[in-house]
């Protein structure tokens, strides 16, 4: 279905066209008109297929001029990146109208955002933390909200955000309207929509952590760090057409030390982003990758969610997520916008239940290669790697037993103290014949 075929405002369909958008994804199509009755809806589609758009377009079609300062859409996500790419996306399709759009995210000056939203906003994106921490200062109130979009909610949960998704949902008013869209719906994220939403209708274009069809997945048997080191240095030295690699690791630690080593192979190709590094160096790190001054970027799970990076041509789960939706959201960020894209899992040792995991979620077996006879097996290990041999408490050398019996020794003479208690105040006061202390009178 084309965009013209929806119910769209010629605003919107201008915005649209200027950005070259014509045909409507399957999710934007069975979204809009649910979304224009106002019930609640729980959208689930495979990442890169639109999902910031489905919700967008119908909202702004709803929205009518307004000079009130409180905002009447909320958007949460997860992350500060979220938060920029969400506003961005506004931006694009509110060129021909007046709206007020603000977004709002922590580790950055607070008074400067207190600022933006007293002047006054139509629609705030922000994070949890944040968006709580301005409703205490007085300036923002959220029960003028008519529309709730929570972006991400799984990773939310994830994050540790429950008890301010919790906290939030107590300053917002009763009656709004509740959307939500992810890629995978865990058990988590089905008790939160019992707990906020009213009747939804789920919009199900595929179903729950389904990876879209155009991205080709393989794996590799890889048994430790350095390996994998080896194996990733070898893969980018014989393919030319890995050109824009984000390789995602399980750590902060992990994702500064694959830095180092991959810095040395390809100074100056290399980025690494997580949650440790400033907003401003994250952000650049993410622009850099995206004009393509960096060639390989290093990650954790914080861009694996939402974020639109066009023309990824390989995700290298160079270390396994922790839960398998993660899978689907890191490799979500090749493949989008109807482009192919490549997949790259590297399977350690330990790694076995996860894999299993990831295969019964999105159920497809993606068979495991053994690496090229030519690659390195490395026999330096990582600590975390270093196998504890049996017993090996056991050979610890036995505590000293300390010996019992007398000890007694002769103090020295300095050390050898008189009590000075009652027998002392008195002969201090036969001495000097006047009371010691200003209680004690002489008779």
């Amino acid at each position: 279905m084309k965009f013209s075929d929806l119910n769209l405002n010629t605003v919107l369909l201008n915005a649209l066209n200027d950005l070259s958008y014509e045909e409507a994804t399957p999710i934007q199509e069975q979204a809009f008109p649910v979304i224009m009755s106002g019930r609640d809806v729980v959208g689930i589609a495979q990442t890169g297929t639109g999902k910031t758009f489905a919700y967008i377009l119908p909202l702004l079609r709803q929205l009518k001029f307004s000079q009130q300062r409180h905002p009447r859409i909320l958007v949460l996500v997860p992350t500060r990146e979220l938060v920029q790419q969400v506003v961005g996306e506004f931006k694009k399709l509110t060129e021909y109208m007046n709206v007020r759009i603000g977004g709002v995210y922590g580790g950055t000056n607070i008074n400067t955002q207190k600022e933006l939203v007293y002047d006054g906003l139509d629609v705030l994106v922000a994070t949890p933390g944040r968006l709580i921490d301005l409703t205490l200062t007085g300036v923002l109130r959220l029960k003028t909200i008519q529309k709730l979009v929570i972006d991400e909610v799984d990773e939310m949960l994830n994050l540790g955000f429950r008890s301010q998704l919790e906290q939030i949902q107590e300053l917002l008013p009763d009656r709004r309207q509740n959307l939500m869209f992810s890629a995978t719906v865990t058990p988590d994220v089905e008790t939160l929509i019992d707990q906020w939403f009213y009747n939804p209708e789920r919009v199900e274009v595929a179903p729950t952590g389904t990876p879209l069809e155009k991205i080709f997945q393989s794996g590799y048997l890889v048994p430790n760090f350095y390996t994998k080191r080896n194996f990733l240095v070898h893969m980018l030295n014989a393919d030319e057409s890995m050109d824009k690699v984000l390789v995602f690791v399980q750590n902060k630690s992990r994702a500064d030390l694959l830095f180092e080593e991959l810095n040395k192979e390809f100074p100056d190709m290399v980025g690494a982003i997580h949650s440790n590094k400033s907003q401003n160096f994250r952000f650049r790190m993410v622009d850099e990758f995206l004009q393509g001054q960096k060639r390989i970027l290093i990650a954790t799970d914080l861009i694996a969610r939402g974020m639109d990076i066009q023309n990824v041509s390989h995700v290298i789960n160079f270390e396994m997520p922790e839960n398998a939706e993660s899978y689907i959201h890191r490799i979500g960020r090749t493949g989008r916008a109807d482009a192919e894209g490549l997949a790259i899992a590297f399977v350690g040792e330990g790694d076995e239940e996860i894999w299993s995991s990831i295969q019964k979620l999105m159920k497809k077996d993606v068979a495991l290669d053994p690496m090229p006879e030519d690659v390195k097996v490395s026999e330096k290990l990582l600590e975390t790697e270093k196998e504890i041999l049996p017993g090996l408490a056991l050979n610890k050398a036995p505590k000293a037993v300390a010996k019992t019996g007398a000890a007694f020794h002769e103090k020295k003479d300095k050390n050898k103290k008189i009590n000075q208690g009652g027998s002392y105040r008195r002969k201090l006061a036969a001495k000097y014949k006047k009371p010691k202390t200003r209680g004690q009178k002489r008779k």
